[in-house]
């Protein structure tokens, strides 16, 4: 009898066991059918107008000038941030990083913020990170590595890096990698992308380039392309770091721009790898591969933006960034538009698409999900932008993680204060005070821009602008119109009140 009982235990269990791996299974694969692999690609100081398809007279970038004649060219796209950080923790999060004091560039990301990576992983991808990460440190001990927020695999650097790069994989301490930095990134992501596919799990891959962030190398045949640029053009001195010592160095821009142009040629050629490695897997079609800048041109590389400002600034030419979007499954027709998004929508897009609920937290991005499907042309709500700082530079303020988990390992060609490595911070901020409402901030509708710089009350600096009929921000129509000014200035002060309500720490459990 007994042995008739086991027996039937037995049976039950692998009845069950079959049952659940037969449901495993067919979750898998329906996952595998229905949701798109995913890519971002995001340059490092990429311009708006540093595209061919975007006019640029001399650069060649044919894989960006073909996305943008295949799938989604988004004209009037932005960064969240005129510097590149904040920008990648609007990415990673839907968040405007003042959220969780990602000000600037050496302020890193808080552990409690809910990664886009962490939601694809939940619902089934296999994910890594590849590149620059540059928010937080990216070793082991490191509570902001890529790893803390959801990614499965990475090959990842603190901050900025050129040829030859220092990268660390998943932690480990950083060794060089000889090549073209852009190409090695690709060639990580294939094989990822073969792993995946072996494994019959869709992936969520996350390329962020070291280019074309200075100081520049490139190939010699990338920078052939670019011998003769004509002798009137970048004919200024500009200040950049030196590739021989790491520290300043003033140079003739137009042989700076054949470097900048050359390291943009191969990012551009390294997009065509991946896209043709997709191509011959037969992978292409169901895999969304979204391409756009993290803020604007730098001083160095401004000889052609059409826009007010540059990088570092709230003006058009520090936050409008080129943007490209394939995904020939479901954007069977390519299309222009105009519509204003935001490096915030990513997660919100995402979410939508996998149709995962929004993290419960305030979120400053929206799904672009209908303006792919044609549903949506113009942004429901304006965007906001705020390049602020922490209170005093943080002088009198308590360090959020310990200083020595923010400590750098990733050594970079650019060396501050004699070291060539980066190290972060982040603060906490303990309560609300009206000096924190100061700094760069904007507010940008369909039609109207706000711009107001220096302090709060009778301190700052007010412009408003027509955006479509005045891209480039040179004539303020603010005394023409002081009640749409006034009335963008409240709904800005109050979404300021939300980002500092965050920055408290009033929206982590």
């Amino acid at each position: 009898m007994n042995n008739l009982i086991t027996s039937g235990l037995k049976l039950s269990f692998l009845l069950i066991t079959t049952l659940w791996l037969l449901a495993s299974c067919s979750e898998k694969a329906e996952t595998q059918a229905t949701h798109p692999n995913v890519v971002l690609l995001l340059g490092d100081d990429h311009g708006w107008d540093e595209t061919g398809y975007n006019g640029h007279p001399f650069l060649h970038t044919p894989v960006l000038d073909e996305m943008a004649r295949s799938g989604v060219r988004m004209d009037r796209f932005y960064s969240a941030s005129p510097v590149c950080s904040p920008t990648r923790g609007s990415i990673i999060t839907g968040r405007h990083p003042n959220r969780y004091g990602t000000f600037t560039p050496g302020y890193s990301i808080r552990p409690e913020e809910i990664s886009i990576a962490e939601i694809m992983k939940n619902t089934g991808y296999v994910t890594s990170h590849l590149g620059k990460w540059h928010l937080g440190p990216v070793k082991e001990a490191s509570p902001t590595n890529p790893k803390q927020f959801g990614f499965d695999e990475y090959l990842s650097h603190d901050n900025f890096f050129e040829m030859n790069p220092h990268l660390s994989r998943n932690g480990a301490d950083p060794v060089v990698f000889k090549g073209e930095s852009s190409e090695i990134l690709i060639a990580e992501a294939i094989d990822f992308i073969e792993r995946a596919k072996e494994k019959n799990q869709p992936f969520f891959i996350v390329v962020w380039y070291g280019s074309p962030h200075e100081p520049y190398s490139a190939k010699a045949e990338d920078l052939a392309l670019y011998d003769s640029l004509p002798e009137d053009f970048g004919n200024r001195m500009v200040r950049l770091t030196s590739n021989e010592t790491g520290g300043p160095v003033e140079r003739l821009q137009r042989e700076v721009l054949r470097e900048r142009f050359a390291e943009i040629t191969a990012m551009d050629r390294s997009i065509g790898q991946l896209r043709s490695f997709l191509e011959d897997k037969g992978m292409r079609s169901n895999t969304l591969l979204w391409y756009f800048g993290d803020n604007g041109t730098p001083q160095e590389g401004n000889a052609t933006v059409p826009f007010r400002g540059q990088k570092g600034r709230v003006y058009e030419g520090g936050v409008r960034v080129p943007s490209v979007l394939e995904w020939p499954a479901k954007i069977k027709t390519p299309f222009v538009t105009a519509m204003h998004g935001v490096s915030s929508d990513v997660l919100p897009t995402l979410c939508d698409l996998t149709g995962q609920a929004l993290p419960d937290r305030p979120i400053d991005g929206i799904s672009l999900l209908p303006m792919l499907e044609r549903k949506m042309d113009t942004r429901p709500e304006p965007i906001a932008f705020w390049n602020g700082r922490p209170r005093n530079n943080g002088e009198g303020l308590t360090d959020y993680i310990d200083p020595e988990l923010q400590k750098g390992t990733s050594p970079l060609v650019k060396l501050m204060n004699g070291i060539p490595t980066r190290n972060f911070k982040n603060f906490i901020h303990p309560d609300i005070q009206e000096q924190d409402f100061s700094g760069p901030r904007t507010l940008l509708g369909n039609q109207y821009k706000l711009v107001i710089h220096g302090g709060t009350g009778e301190e700052a600096e007010k412009e408003l602008f027509d955006i479509n009929a005045d891209p480039a921000e040179e004539n303020n129509i603010l005394s023409d119109f002081p009640e749409i000014a006034d009335n963008m200035e409240k709904a800005l002060i109050e979404w300021q009140q939300s980002v500092l309500e965050s920055l408290i720490g009033n929206d982590y459990p």
